[in-house]
């Protein structure tokens, strides 16, 4: 008989808590424990098992907070740090930087060259309809 896992909406990959990950190491590291068993047993591949037995050796998966889970609604906000000017690079004349923007419906928006932040506060507006993000 074989067990199907049915994972629904737009992520395709099971997600495992540090904590479970953890005991699948520990129970891998058994006396006489088979890491190919202890991966069918978890329904995971021996690899990801390996995997996370070198991270718990150098100390990247270890216990601690949980990562925060999101709910769909909320407004997320990206670390920004600003790098102080440089000299002008040996780009070639008439080149620039971008700034890319995705809003949460899907919209994209990218903009290149010196732009006014009233016109650019407006436009953000407009695709948000209005509403603050």
């Amino acid at each position: 008989m074989t067990t199907v896992t049915v994972l629904s909406g737009p992520e395709r990959r099971r997600r495992w808590t540090t904590a479970e990950k953890l005991r699948i190491v520990e129970e891998s590291l058994a006396p006489g424990a088979s890491v190919v068993e202890v991966a069918r047993r978890h329904d995971v591949h021996r690899n990801l098992v390996t995997a996370w037995r070198r991270q718990a050796r150098t100390g990247v998966l270890a216990c601690g907070p949980e990562p925060i889970q999101w709910q769909d609604d909320e407004v997320h906000f990206a670390a920004v740090s600003i790098a102080p000017d440089r000299q002008p690079s040996t780009a070639p004349s008439g080149t620039c930087g971008a700034i890319k923007i995705e809003f949460a419906a899907g919209t994209r928006m990218r903009i290149t060259g010196a732009v006014d932040a009233a016109t650019l506060t407006a436009v953000v507006a407009a695709l948000t309809d209005g509403r603050p993000r």
